[in-house]
């Protein structure tokens, strides 16, 4: 079954086929984990994938074969993403501890074990810049976040950041100015706390 191509697998799936679905998570799940690993706190990722390999699964019969599967899967996901910050931006939910990469007893551990003074300061800077610049992202709204994230973090293009979130290249490029700006304030606001 693994030699056949994506489309033969969806029009075995839309024609009733629901079993044939799973060659397509098998095959493109990787792809999914990774898009939404991106975007979405280490603990919800499962959660989140689940949520786009249903979307997929039920928006299946729109597939036009325009794009590549895993594109039009990709942009699935980065919308679930999206939507995702969107639930969460409105209830408020997140806490700074939902961006720590793993346990903290893991993350010492990983600390402790390096070899040396410099490469114990590069990783306490690193992982400190991380986790706030993830506190600091779910501060911004699911829009907000969505277009640094693709623009600024992933390096997309506008045209590409556009063509995946369904707005403008106009629409993307002035979000993206003014999130960044957004973003420097929840920083620079962090940085003169005592």
């Amino acid at each position: 079954m693994s030699e056949r191509d994506d489309t033969e697998l969806i029009r075995d799936v839309c024609g009733g086929d629901v079993d044939v679905f799973e060659n397509l998570v098998v095959r493109h799940g990787k792809t999914v984990s990774s898009v939404v690993a991106r975007h979405v706190p280490h603990n919800e990722v499962e959660a989140v994938s689940h949520d786009v390999w249903l979307r997929a699964f039920k928006s299946l019969h729109t597939y036009s074969g325009r794009a590549q599967f895993k594109t039009w899967l990709s942009r699935i996901a980065t919308r679930e993403c999206y939507d995702y910050w969107r639930r969460r931006y409105r209830s408020r939910e997140s806490t700074f501890a939902d961006f720590a990469p793993g346990s903290a007893a893991d993350w010492v551990e990983q600390v402790t074990a390096a070899a040396s003074t410099e490469a114990y300061a590069r990783a306490v800077a690193g992982a400190e810049a991380r986790e706030i610049l993830q506190w600091a992202l779910a501060r911004l709204s699911a829009a907000d976040r969505m277009v640094v994230s693709l623009v600024h973090l992933e390096g997309l293009s506008v045209a590409d950041s556009a063509a995946v979130l369904g707005w403008t290249r106009v629409n993307v490029k002035v979000r993206s100015m003014r999130a960044r700006r957004r973003l420097r304030r929840i920083i620079e606001e962090l940085e003169d706390q005592p």
